[in-house]
């Protein structure tokens, strides 16, 4: 019972201050924003083509502001998810981690409490982006938000235990900043967020299969463009057009792809609870 309310408490104080930095929030949307309607609409024109045949989504074509919207979110999700480590980095710096170190509690209880709150927050600011969809042309209603939150979750959660997995260890804000950028960016591009996979050079081809991010965002995308009402011809061309993740050649099933980012976060979280079961 102690080990659960430490969990809860700590979990509580994280989303305490989430909410009590607007500035935080606010300025999360920035990166966000600018992919979505500067990069999306810039290159809309030359990557139409990509996107299916002539004629518009009713002619077998996908716009391609729609296709990266659900991207955009799930690079909202990893992002928020991968610096909310920081906390910890923070919290180490001025002293208070120690005295959690110290209390009567197991430290997995810290890591999952750190992990949870980290993934409440970082699910939160990926569905806060879904306010930009009606001005991208995606219809939301209650039945899509319900599908999206265990997948939001369920990536907020995988991608915070990589970032509390990394933060365990790092002793500076600036050192830990530097790790999150090196890390956070080759997964967002490697991903498939914002663009097809077809056609892709063997090496890039190699890197978004190993990337647990393309199993967390085609989930999302397929979700989100299902629920769009486009014609069956345009959904049955989502494989071939490269726009559903695959493997050894066949397509994966949305099942599939939710068992893999589930084994991901596992491995992540029992990596975030080893790091902290280190004795400093």
């Amino acid at each position: 019972m102690g080990n659960l309310r430490a969990i809860a408490i700590i979990w509580y104080r994280d989303v305490l201050r989430f909410w009590r930095d607007k500035t935080r929030i606010i300025g999360s949307f920035g990166l966000p924003i600018l992919f979505l309607f500067i990069f999306g609409n810039g290159l809309k024109g030359s990557m139409g083509g990509v996107l299916g045949g002539q004629g518009g989504e009713g002619g077998g074509q996908i716009d391609f502001v729609k296709f990266i919207f659900p991207g955009v979110v799930g690079m909202t999700v990893l992002m928020a998810g991968m610096f909310s480590g920081i906390s910890i980095v923070w919290d180490r710096e001025f002293g208070f981690l120690k005295e959690i170190l110290v209390a009567p509690v197991s430290r997995t209880s810290i890591a999952l409490g750190k992990t949870l709150g980290g993934a409440t927050n970082s699910m939160v600011q990926g569905l806060l982006m879904l306010v930009f969809a009606p001005l991208v042309g995606i219809t939301l209603g209650v039945e899509l938000v319900i599908k999206l939150l265990p997948l939001l979750f369920l990536a907020a959660f995988a991608m915070t235990s990589l970032g509390v997995a990394i933060a365990a260890r790092m002793k500076s804000m600036e050192g830990f900043q530097v790790i999150m950028q090196f890390v956070t960016l080759p997964l967002i591009f490697t991903s498939g967020a914002l663009f097809p996979l077809q056609g892709l050079p063997g090496w890039l081809d190699f890197l978004v299969k190993i990337n647990p991010l393309t199993y967390a965002i085609d989930p999302l995308r397929r979700v989100v463009l299902e629920s769009q009402n486009l014609p069956q011809q345009v959904l049955d061309l989502l494989p071939q057009l490269g726009l559903q993740a695959s493997l050894f050649g066949q397509p994966l099933s949305m099942l599939q792809e939710l068992a893999i980012v589930s084994a991901f976060g596992g491995v992540m979280i029992s990596l975030a609870v080893a790091m902290f079961n280190i004795q400093e």
